[in-house]
């Protein structure tokens, strides 16, 4: 082994940060060595970081094993204690290039986690380019001020900090010069952007921003976001900007209001419905995924009834279900538990229902013409992030990654997945405006 290795775990944020971290490496000359990026949100990831580096030093007894990620920073105490680990290296210290310079030349401490509360900016990092030739994501924000009773993360990332606009900008005209179509905002509270940079900047304030100085980025999708904190000017560009994706996945967590209540949520049910059927009227073409959690302490089976029907009241497409795992630390781990086979039964409930609304989705979806953003042969995304199958490869045509072409939808795969005729080569009178019907 030569290159460094990086095995990622958790988000798409740990995702972004291992590319940034594999650049400094590189740059750094780093060499056998193999990094994994822990994650923190369940016990089961933290259990799986630990197999997967016991594993890795079986398979290769002769490179430096370095543990990072939100695990590894709230808790370096039980990395420390592997035989297997030869470093650990904080959420912070990851992205600093002087810490790979330190590993390479020998003087690293075999642990450097600091206070990840006392770090006050996140740094706009710049990559080559990750998510395929398709796609980027770009980090704008980082850490959270919100203490929600069952999540660990803000340990693990420590209060929320932005990403200066600039940057971010300066990084999204770089990735489109590079053949980039699309790019995804990401952070661990996107929708806190701005409260601690002057000029009173938010989420919308930020993506207007960019729209209007990379006239040549296609498509900006938004990450993860809080619906309480979705400010005017987003709400705006819902409404106007079609190169904003009509796509939201939002942090619900639960749909009993009591439920939220013990979660230390900032909303209720009635808001998530309002908050829901707003949006579609200011975009009809919207759709929703969510994050819901399965068994959250004191759960009764009267509440878990109310989040299975919440997914209908809101009109969900996507669900991200999580089955309730304690986490040490943190208030909801000291709440009365629900059984385990309980919690693993109602999640595969809510599983169920997700398909279903999944599959109801993409039936309506027949008979429409999308412009569909191609991700490698035979496969794009619509502007909803529905995965779609095209009839012929697109490089067939010398369409390239990256590239946008109209796709009529002719039917559904899979349970998950759109089919797609592919219409390179029409003239334009024979194409629909795209999510429009072809009769």
């Amino acid at each position: 082994m030569s290159k460094p290795e990086i095995i990622t775990f958790g988000c798409r944020l740990n995702s972004f940060e291992s590319e940034v971290m594999r650049t400094k490496m590189n740059e750094a000359g780093v060499e056998k060595a193999i990094v994994v990026n822990t994650c923190a949100v369940t016990n089961e990831a933290v259990r799986q970081s630990r197999q997967s580096i016991r594993r890795l030093r079986r398979d290769n007894p002769d490179v430096r094993i370095i543990v990072t990620g939100c695990a590894a920073q709230i808790n370096p105490g039980q990395y420390e204690a592997m035989d297997e680990v030869d470093f650990i290296i904080g959420n912070d210290d990851k992205m600093n290039t002087q810490t790979w310079q330190g590993l390479q030349a020998g003087s690293l401490e075999r642990v450097k986690v600091n206070d990840i509360f006392a770090v006050e900016e996140t740094a706009g990092h710049m990559i080559k380019g990750f998510g395929g030739r398709a796609r980027a994501y770009v980090q704008i924000q980082n850490g959270c001020d919100h203490r929600c009773t069952f999540c660990i993360i803000p340990y693990g990332r420590g209060n929320s900090r932005s990403v200066p606009a600039g940057d971010i900008v300066e990084q999204i005209h770089r990735l489109c010069g590079e053949g980039f179509s699309e790019v995804v905002l990401t952070g661990v509270d996107i929708t806190a952007y701005g409260a601690d940079l002057p000029g009173n900047l938010t989420l919308g304030k930020l993506s207007a921003k960019i729209l209007k100085l990379v006239p040549e980025l296609a498509r900006l999708r938004i990450s993860s976001i809080d619906a309480v904190e979705c400010d005017e000017a987003l709400l705006e560009l819902i409404k106007n900007e079609p190169r904003l994706m009509p796509h939201l996945h939002l942090s619900l967590q639960a749909g009993d209001d009591m439920i939220l209540k013990r979660m230390k949520r900032r909303h209720n049910t009635s808001k998530a419905v309002e908050f829901c059927a707003m949006i579609r009227e200011l975009r009809p073409d919207m759709v929703f995924g969510a994050d819901i959690i399965a068994g959250f302490p004191t759960e009764s089976d009267l509440m878990f009834e109310n989040s299975l029907r919440h997914v209908d009241d809101c009109g969900l497409t996507y669900l991200h279900v999580f089955p309730f795992s304690a986490r040490e630390g943190t208030p909801a781990a000291r709440m009365p538990q629900m059984n385990g086979s309980v919690v693993k039964q109602r999640a595969a409930r809510l599983r169920a229902k997700g398909a279903q609304r999944l599959q109801q989705y993409l039936i309506s979806q027949q008979g429409q013409i999308f412009e569909v953003l191609v991700e490698r042969e035979l496969i794009g995304r619509t502007p909803q992030f529905t995965e779609i199958r095209l009839d012929q490869p697109a490089n067939a045509s010398g369409i390239r990654a990256g590239a946008m072409i109209k796709a009529l939808v002719t039917g559904v795969s899979d349970d998950h997945m759109l089919l797609g005729q592919s219409m390179m080569g029409q003239s334009p009178r024979e194409e629909a405006v795209p999510g429009e019907k072809r009769l």
